[in-house]
């Protein structure tokens, strides 16, 4: 499978091809912008009905994802998220695997595996998903964020990311949840929690949040009075 990334970071976009029939790309409900008439849709509850209510309920994921195959070689299928941002190919070849936040999966060859972690009972807290989206296997894996998505090596030393910026990691890293500063900047400080990243392994993180564009644009709301 080829593929291209079109219109990063603003609003990424895949393009994939597929070198021969047979070859498959499983895509996030609502994910497909247009494909060649020959590649065969197949919308479907991936891996049974525990699987799929597992990345639903735990992982934040679709519960229905459509798979995409083709039939014959040079055909080609446009992926997409849905809110602007940046898109991140990871091309996996079965030594290592990802951890994606909630929500962050757009799609992957069929040779991927997608399974749920456990977060901690402090993840489920912080509002950033009591699981994460376990990704490993062979194959290209592409992941999303609103906002651009920016690299970081994690050595000894460790690193902190806020909990709302982080895009995946590797599973190499080992992480904790914790507050920043005291009660006071919690409550006050709008700071919130962090991971705090321990070992060797790369973090992704986005450049924007959807929560702190939310807070930003609510007090502009326009808010119909009640007679």
């Amino acid at each position: 499978m080829r593929y291209e990334l079109l219109d990063t970071p603003d609003f990424g976009m895949v393009r994939a091809g597929f070198d021969q029939p047979g070859e498959a790309l499983v895509v996030e409900s609502g994910a497909m912008v247009a494909r060649d008439s020959g590649v065969q849709m197949k919308t479907a509850m991936r891996g049974g009905l525990g699987s799929a209510l597992k990345r639903k309920v735990l992982g934040g994921e679709s519960f229905f994802q459509s798979t995409f195959t083709a039939t014959a070689p040079g055909q080609q299928i446009y992926v997409a998220p849905g809110a602007e941002g940046d898109v991140l190919p990871l091309e996996l070849d079965g030594s290592y695997g990802v951890l994606l936040h909630s929500g962050a999966f757009l799609a992957a060859a069929s040779t991927v595996n997608l399974d749920t972690k456990w977060g901690g009972a402090r993840g489920f807290f912080s509002g950033t998903g009591f699981f994460l989206l376990r990704c490993d296997g062979v194959g290209p894996l592409f992941a999303s964020s609103y906002g651009g998505i920016h690299a970081v090596d994690v050595g000894p030393e460790g690193y902190i990311c806020d909990n709302h910026h982080i895009v995946g990691f590797t599973q190499g890293l080992r992480y904790t949840v914790t507050k920043v500063g005291g009660l006071g900047s919690f409550f006050l400080g709008g700071e919130g929690l962090v991971c705090r990243f321990e070992g060797q392994g790369r973090l992704w993180m986005s450049t924007r949040n959807g929560r702190s564009l939310a807070a930003f644009l609510h007090p502009y709301r326009r808010v119909q009075a009640k007679n």
